[in-house]
């Protein structure tokens, strides 16, 4: 009988534990920076910048060498990221901009966000920093599924101290305008700290906070001690260089007084943390993608991998690493998983939660690039990118031809087998020519 008793016990607790985790799922934890370049974390090679609490993440957690950004500029990773779905099916091929003239995105107000899921399932919901999805509404943060928001509305702060740009304060807290004094960075790390310690008051409702930075995105400002720092520990060091590595390392100090707001209030154990970036980091602007080929707004690989790591005490392996092929937008998958809310249908994105448990994803997809953009260099058009397994097939602006490359074999990309591989580049075109024509179906200017 103790034997039988015994049996049931062992057998039942996978299912008593289970269930004692949907009581209380995880927080979220997003931090995502701006145009961080993959060689601007000293986590993943020997390199001049010091990012210790970023690759802290790591340390205590994943590491994930193989991430790219849904596109190599702004919003439309950002729209990706919050939709699940590829930016061109949500209405955002493009920068949503400032002015109207110059703008060639619009969030779809009827594709629900990330937020709106994990409020619905009862978590709290916040944003602290970069919105850039609207300026108005429908399209503001409240609007689409955050309960609070602390932040700049807009692409890009003209400086990192007055706010503004083009002369307009588009600093909020939810609809009230703001007009905070301090450099951005530190404000941002401030008010998240705020946030957590709030939050910490109220450990019975699970909460989701998307930490957006404005940095590193330029104009490159570090304070000036940060810089003092960097040139004092490497006088050799180019000024436009010793810039970036100062404004990069006042960052990672504002995400460790962020880690350690989180530490402080008992939540750390409880609290799923991923770090990650929107695109790679601008070229003229001395930020580093090594090793790979160029940067922000091209789709080599330097525009589009991204770091990516995550940790979760006790649930993700302190030490490991994956170089799982995925994209950042498969956080909002992996995140409703664990808070135990169904997929919506219509998603794009692919779970982590396998490779976060140290499995593997064996599913093969194909992963779809767009970018649109004005002026005359890409005349309002857009131009992709596809990867299917090693094989990657690219335009860098709408009137070049298709490139390809094999990325086990030439991770560089130097190589063009555009004229090579004929059959590759037939299939592979066709299978691009049909994602274009799926996001062709989604208005992405607002109806007047």
């Amino acid at each position: 009988m103790k034997q039988l008793l015994g049996f049931f016990v062992y057998a039942l607790l996978p299912l008593y534990c289970q269930a004692a985790e949907s009581v209380r799922p995880p927080n979220f934890l997003l931090i995502f920076a701006d145009d961080h370049g993959y060689g601007d974390v000293s986590t993943y090679r020997a390199t001049d910048v010091r990012t210790p609490h970023i690759d802290g993440i790591a340390a205590e957690g994943m590491l994930l060498t193989t991430m790219r950004s849904n596109c190599t500029v702004c919003s439309p990773s950002r729209a990706a990221l919050l939709t699940g779905r590829y930016a061109d099916r949500v209405g955002v091929p493009g920068v949503i901009r400032t002015h109207a003239e110059n703008s060639w995105g619009y969030l779809s107000p009827s594709v629900p966000t990330l937020a709106d899921a994990l409020r619905a399932a009862g978590y709290h919901t916040a944003i602290v920093g970069k919105w850039h999805l609207g300026l108005e509404s429908p399209n503001t943060p409240n609007e689409r599924g955050f309960d609070f928001f602390h932040g700049f509305l807009g692409d890009m702060m003209d400086s990192y101290t007055t706010h503004l740009r083009h002369g307009n304060n588009y600093m909020r807290r939810n609809a009230e305008v703001i007009e905070p004094e301090g450099h951005a960075t530190d404000l941002f790390s401030d008010w998240a700290v705020d946030y957590l310690r709030l939050r910490s008051q109220q450990p019975d409702q699970p909460f989701f906070l998307y930490l957006a930075y404005n940095a590193p995105h330029f104009p490159i400002e570090p304070p000036a001690d940060w810089l003092d720092r960097v040139k004092q520990r490497s006088p050799e060091m180019a000024d436009k260089r010793a810039r970036n590595v100062a404004f990069v390392e006042h960052l990672d100090d504002g995400i460790g007084r962020v880690l350690a707001a989180l530490n402080e209030t008992g939540m750390e154990r409880d609290t799923l943390v991923v770090f990650s970036a929107d695109n790679g980091g601008s070229l003229p602007h001395a930020q580093n993608n090594d090793p790979w080929r160029d940067g922000k707004q091209s789709h080599y690989d330097g525009g589009l991998r991204v770091p990516f790591m995550a940790r979760w005490p006790g649930r993700i392996a302190a030490g490991s690493r994956s170089d799982y092929a995925g994209l950042v937008f498969d956080l909002f998958p992996t995140f409703l998983e664990l808070a135990g809310v169904p997929l919506p249908d219509g998603l794009d994105a692919v779970s982590l939660v396998p490779v976060f448990r140290g499995g593997a994803i064996e599913t093969q997809r194909d992963l779809y690039f767009v970018r649109r953009e004005g002026g005359m260099a890409y005349g309002g058009k857009s131009y992709e990118a596809l990867i299917r397994g090693d094989w990657k097939l690219l335009q860098n602006d709408p009137y070049s031809p298709l490139e390809l490359y094999h990325l086990k074999d030439d991770p560089q990309e130097q190589n063009n087998l555009a004229g090579k591989s004929p059959r590759i580049m037939q299939e592979m075109s066709a299978a691009l020519r049909a994602h274009i024509q799926r996001g062709g179906v989604v208005p992405w200017q607002r109806a007047e």
